[in-house]
């Protein structure tokens, strides 16, 4: 049976391409897919998804199935753009009448990060899998907490010093609810949606694992 697997950040490099048609016998499954790369020992904390769904390593696969390889990610409106972000446009899709609070949360790109100089940061992301992670994670908040509306944006290609890479809003009846939602969100997000840093730095560059 014939697969189509989509690479990303430091995958896509060592592969040379972010997408490569396989050839996989019948009864093949997801664990399979590394090794029949032939790139090498599998990395530690390696994800699957298939058909741009998280899976576990051993889900049967089938003809025409895409997989995706994810490496450990550094995920209202869910959106992943190149564009610069706005604290006010996001903000703006979680107002809310009876809202007595919106919380949010803006990261931004420092320049000095690990005893190094940043030049720049490059944010990669399975875009496609990325909204829908994150329209997931916001109903695990909605439940958790007394909220209206979440909503978050996040950049990527280069994104300059100073610039912001992402931009959460939650709004709520109550600030305990926001500020707790919100907290939530950028933790779950940096864990979970599949979305990828490269640092570049004076004299060299890197790609940032999960919790970075």
């Amino acid at each position: 049976m014939r697969v189509v697997v989509k690479l990303f950040a430091a995958l896509r490099e060592r592969a040379g391409s972010g997408e490569r048609p396989l050839e996989l016998a019948d009864g093949a499954r997801g664990s399979d897919v590394w090794a029949a790369l032939g790139l090498g020992e599998e990395p530690a904390g390696l994800l699957y998804a298939v058909n741009r769904e998280y899976a576990e390593r051993d889900r049967a696969l089938a003809d025409g199935d895409e997989v995706a390889l994810i490496p450990p990610v550094s995920g209202g409106a869910f959106v992943v753009t190149e564009e610069p972000l706005s604290l006010e446009a996001v903000v703006a899709e979680v107002e809310d009448e009876s809202a007595g609070a919106v919380a949010t949360f803006t990261g931004t790109v420092r320049r000095e990060s690990r005893g190094r100089t940043v030049q720049h940061l490059e944010y990669e992301a399975y875009a496609e899998m990325a909204e829908t992670v994150m329209v997931g994670l916001a109903t695990v908040l909605k439940a958790r907490y007394d909220v209206h509306e979440i909503a978050i944006h996040h950049r990527v290609g280069l994104v300059r010093i100073g610039e912001a890479s992402v931009v959460i809003a939650v709004s709520a009846p109550h600030r305990a609810d926001a500020l707790a939602a919100c907290k939530d969100a950028i933790e779950a997000l940096k864990e979970t949606v599949p979305l990828w840093k490269k640092e570049v730095y004076e004299g060299g560059e890197e790609w940032i694992g999960r919790g970075s």
